[in-house]
């Protein structure tokens, strides 16, 4: 039997898409509870959580982060089944770092230049490229075991979207604790954070869900 034959049937298999259907929200529901009881056991909110809440650049972390959780996440329910196409779902994922690129460029637009380099650098980027790696350890074990209950195509990119929407779960937790709001920081730090967690999905799907 030839590969797409085979890809074919798997995709009109029922019992399959229910079943990875199932799988992969409990995996979202048990990534975020993971991730939360770490980070609410190891470092919590942040001190001035309370006035912190009242400023647009901190909750606006919050958009850019839950963006990527979700437009990731949804990507990772389609690209476990065989033969469904991922347009225009895909696109989706450029979301949160388009919303970001924007808010640094109106931050450049009414910060002094003399001030970028400081709020780019912050006070917290080796806290950034730790924790959230850390904090997307549960998820990504979750959605990676999930995505093994179905058939995706390319399990190097199934495991990479994987990390993607596990890095923007344990991201939206870390901004609770991180003091550096200004866009500028997150725009630097947060995408290289996810980056790790992204090649390290990418290895560990094309390792663990070849078919």
């Amino acid at each position: 039997m030839k590969t797409d034959d085979l890809i074919h049937l798997l995709a009109q298999d029922a019992p399959v898409r229910t079943r990875i259907g199932q799988a992969l929200t409990l995996a979202a529901i048990g990534g975020i509870l993971i991730s939360g009881a770490m980070f609410f056991a190891a470092i919590g909110f942040r001190a001035d959580i309370g006035s912190a809440m009242e400023t647009v650049r901190f909750l606006f972390k919050f958009v850019v982060t839950i963006a990527l959780a979700v437009t990731a996440s949804t990507v990772v329910f389609r690209i476990g089944r065989p033969g469904v196409s991922l347009r225009p779902w895909g696109w989706t994922l450029l979301a949160a770092p388009l919303l970001l690129a924007v808010a640094a460029l109106i931050e450049m637009m009414v910060m002094p230049a003399d001030s970028w380099g400081g709020r780019m650098m912050g006070h917290n980027a080796r806290f950034c490229l730790t924790i959230i790696p850390l904090l997307s350890i549960g998820p990504l074990a979750c959605f990676l075991f999930a995505l093994r209950q179905g058939a995706p195509e390319k399990p190097g990119i199934a495991g990479a979207v994987a990390g993607l929407a596990a890095s923007g779960i344990a991201a939206t937790f870390y901004a609770a604790n991180c003091t550096d709001d200004s866009p500028l920081f997150v725009l630097l730090w947060y995408p290289l954070a996810i980056a790790i967690v992204t090649a390290v999905g990418y290895v560990a799907g094309r390792r663990l869900l070849r078919w």
